[in-house]
Parts: structure tokens; C-alpha cells; sequence
């Protein structure tokens, strides 16, 4: 429906809602975005895609009740009954005696989170970044699919204590699989700034990965050591994050880190933090409640020492929150969605050059949690694996079933490189490095 809160200001249509309701207490999130997605399969651009939608959530408070409720439409008569919708739900919610209140106002620091460039990219600029990969694909004989995206939002968080939060973001996302001949390559890049998206070198590196994994061969499971390429990596910390980095599942008794705040929990080579503001990560100004981002350091030097809070789980403690709220649609409570994982001093290069016998890992598939206390998580390989013998890459693999302790796998990182990479993690960015791992356990070989 087009009307005037397409055309106007969102902090405003967010408060014209805030102003509806009569409860103890009320947020307001709204986010109105315009999204774009070009398709490509068989070396063809298959589909162009052009999306805008808005979004408004409503939280409404009656003493210790707690109702949601939203809505994409935004006629006076529907912004009237998402209001009246999420008082209804409050009302038949039994109290919540660990709830205490809503955030109040903070102070806001200045961060990248848009640019005009992505804004304004045109389904021409994808097709024709996309046809870079195409060509590259098809001068050596290989077929690409893939996708590029660009997307931008306009979001405001409200609320009746005095939040006032409202801000720009954008994003772009490349990914690409080449195939050809048994063989696959896999890349992608991911930027709040379109300018930052390197195609070529995407296609390159797909390409190249997708010719050296032609003509696979099984290798029995087991114990091996492995060099684990930034998605693998992503992939794993995303996972962490997920198993335990915030607080509900760490007070609740189900995360990793329960217990152990202050404890070595990997090797001392180990050091992540999230912090929402920073880039080159996807950095933001505030979190769904309208908190702002602030540092937390979560691992360092292998030491437990946070994890991250929204105003719920913080007001369980007595604490603030590190803001770090998610939508209330998203049921694992506060969640790091801007990882950073500290870098060493190893190339690539010397990485493989130190290996006796061990297998290389370009990125990960259908991984899920198994243990989350344990760290345990499984999945398999994909788009390039490759033994490595005697310091070189000997031959490609195919894919191996895995299932591994991620903190037990991070207590045993023999090198880690220079490079960090930013790759898309589950509900954010992850920027880390490869890492050198002496033991990872693989369970089961694949036909492909």
C-alpha cells in the first residue's frame, strides 16, 4: 500500500504509532526497506527481483505482561489494530516476574552503516558484475550460478520511556558456485558498501577453487589435521554465537559459557569479540530496542569473559544492556551479530607449506548444533577439499561428514593467518581468518 509513510519519515511514522496506545509501556520498531536480487544458474541471468516492503512491531507492557504484534500495512485503521493486537496479547500472558522494564534513552555514536553507493546500484551494475563471473566461468569451460543482492533500510525504534533511535543501512552480497566436470568453487563477498564487493577476484578465486577439485577421490573418515578457510570459519564462530554467546542461554544454564567466565576455554591464541560498530564487520548504531551497540569481548586469549545482553536478560542481572536485541521473532534472546576473530601472522602459503598430512577445507554445509554446551556441531565440506601432503595440496577430496567440539577444535590452532575475510553468519557478519587446526574429527565420506 502506498501512502504517506512511504513517502515520509519513518522516526515519525514510528512515533504516530507510539502515540496510539495507551499501555504501561510501549515500543515501537519500524523498518522500511527496499531490497534487489539478481539470479544467475546455467551462466544466465534467470531472474531479476525488486522488493519494498514495511515493517512495524509493536511491544506493549501491562504490568509484568508482555504482548507482540505486527504489521506491514499502514493505514490509520491497521496502525490502530496493532496496537489494540499486541494489548490484547499482554492481557492474556501470564506475568513475567523476571521482566523489569523497557530500555530508557542513550547517547549514540556515529558509525558506517550506509552508503549511497549500494543505494543506488541499478540492475544493470548487477548484471554486469555478474556477467564478469559468467565470462570467467565460461572461458574456462565451467558453468556459474549464483546471486548479487543489494539492499536498503530505513529503521526507527521508539519507545514510551523516551527511546528515540532511527538510522540508515545498506548492504551487498555476492555469492557464486562454478561447476564443471565433477569439480566446484565456491566464493563470496559481503559489504555494507557495494564499492567494496571485489567480482573479479570473486570470480577468480571460484573458478580456480572449482578446476583443482575436478576428478575427487574418497578418503577414509577419521582424525586429521585441517586448514580451515575463512567461510569454514565464519560458519564455526557464527555457531558459537549461536550455542551460547548471549545471555538468556548463558543464564538459563544452556550455553558453553555457563560457568566458566574467567576459565581457559580454548587455546591462548584465540580472541573474539563483537562490537557493532566497527567495520570492516556490518557494523550498527543500535539494536532492535533501540540500545546502543557497545564492545563486548567475549573470548580473549582463550579466557571467557562476556557475553551479550538485551534489556530483558540485563534486567535479570541488575545490569545494562550491551545492545544487543534481536527481533522478538528471533526466540534465542540476545545475540553477536558483528564477530570479529583476531588475526596472526600466517600466509596461506606457509600455512600449507607446515603441513605434513591434513586436509583443506574451503567452507561448510548444513551445519547444526548437536551439544551446545559441548560445542558440538556437525556437517560437510563443500566446494573444494583437497588433501595436503608433504606442504602441498596432493589431490581434491570428496566431501567429508564431520562432527567436532568447536571450543575443543579452538584450543588445538597450531597457526592462524594474517588475512580476515567478512562473510554473512547466521543473522549477521562474521570477519575472521583461516586457522590451522592439529585434529579435526570427520565421521563419514560423501559420493560427491
Amino acid at each position: 500500500m502506498v501512502n504517506e509513510a512511504w513517502e515520509g519519515d519513518v522516526l515519525a511514522t514510528a512515533e504516530k504509532v507510539l502515540n496510539l496506545s495507551k499501555s504501561d509501556q510501549t515500543e515501537v520498531h519500524c523498518v522500511r526497506g527496499r531490497s534487489f536480487l539478481t539470479r544467475f544458474a546455467n551462466s544466465e541471468i534467470h531472474q531479476n527481483t525488486a522488493e519494498r516492503d514495511m515493517t512495524i512491531t509493536v511491544r506493549c507492557v501491562i504490568r509484568k505482561r508482555v504482548g507482540v504484534a505486527s504489521t506491514n500495512r499502514t493505514d490509520e485503521v491497521s496502525l490502530e489494530e496493532v496496537i489494540s493486537r499486541a494489548i490484547a496479547f499482554a492481557e492474556r500472558q501470564p506475568e513475567n516476574h523476571s521482566f523489569v522494564s523497557l530500555p530508557g534513552p542513550g547517547q549514540y555514536r556515529e558509525a558506517a552503516t550506509f552508503f549511497r553507493e549500494t543505494d543506488e546500484f541499478t540492475p544493470e551494475d548487477r548484471a554486469d558484475a555478474v556477467n564478469v563471473i559468467i565470462k570467467k566461468a565460461r572461458k574456462a569451460g565451467l558453468v556459474a550460478s549464483g546471486s548479487f543482492s543489494t539492499a536498503s533500510y530505513e529503521v526507527a525504534t521508539v519507545n514510551s520511556l523516551g527511546v528515540r533511535a532511527s538510522g540508515k543501512t545498506s548492504l551487498a552480497s555476492l555469492v557464486t558456485v562454478i561447476m564443471g566436470d565433477g569439480g566446484s568453487g565456491y566464493a563470496d563477498r559481503l559489504s555494507r558498501n557495494v564499492a567494496d564487493i571485489d567480482v573479479e577476484a570473486a570470480g577468480d578465486e571460484a573458478v580456480n577453487r572449482c578446476l583443482l577439485s575436478r576428478g575427487a577421490k574418497a578418503i577414509e573418515p577419521g582424525e586429521y589435521d585441517v586448514i580451515l578457510d575463512t567461510y569454514a570459519v565464519a560458519d564455526m564462530i557464527g555457531m558459537l554465537s549461536y550455542m551460547g554467546f548471549g545471555a538468556l542461554a548463558f543464564q538459563e544454564g544452556r550455553s558453553f559459557m555457563t560457568g566458566n567466565l574467567g576459565k581457559q576455554i580454548t587455546g591462548e591464541n584465540i580472541t573474539i569479540w563483537d562490537d557493532g560498530l566497527s567495520e570492516p564487520g556490518l557494523a550498527t548504531r543500535f539494536d532492535y530496542e533501540g540500545v546502543p551497540k557497545s564492545r563486548v569481548d567475549l573470548i580473549t586469549g582463550g579466557v571467557a569473559r562476556g557475553v551479550v545482553y538485551d534489556s530483558y536478560t540485563a534486567g535479570i542481572e541488575g545490569r545494562e544492556s550491551t545492545g544487543h536485541a534481536v527481533s522478538p521473532s528471533f526466540a534465542v534472546g540476545p545475540y553477536a551479530t558483528n564477530l570479529f576473530m583476531e588475526s596472526g601472522t600466517s600466509s596461506l602459503g606457509e600455512m600449507i607449506d607446515s603441513m605434513g598430512r591434513g586436509i583443506f577445507v574451503t567452507r561448510f554445509h548444513y551445519t547444526n548444533p548437536v551439544h551446545p554446551v559441548k560445542t558440538i556441531f556437525t556437517g560437510m565440506t563443500r566446494d573444494g577439499t583437497f588433501l595436503i601432503e608433504n606442504g602441498k595440496i596432493a589431490r581434491p577430496l570428496k566431501n567429508l561428514r564431520f562432527t567436532q567440539g568447536i571450543l575443543e577444535a579452538l584450543s588445538r590452532v597450531e597457526l592462524i593467518s594474517r588475512e580476515r575475510r567478512l562473510h554473512d553468519m547466521m543473522g549477521g557478519g562474521a570477519y575472521v581468518p583461516r586457522i590451522k587446526v592439529k585434529g579435526f574429527n570427520f565421521t563419514g565420506v560423501t559420493e560427491y
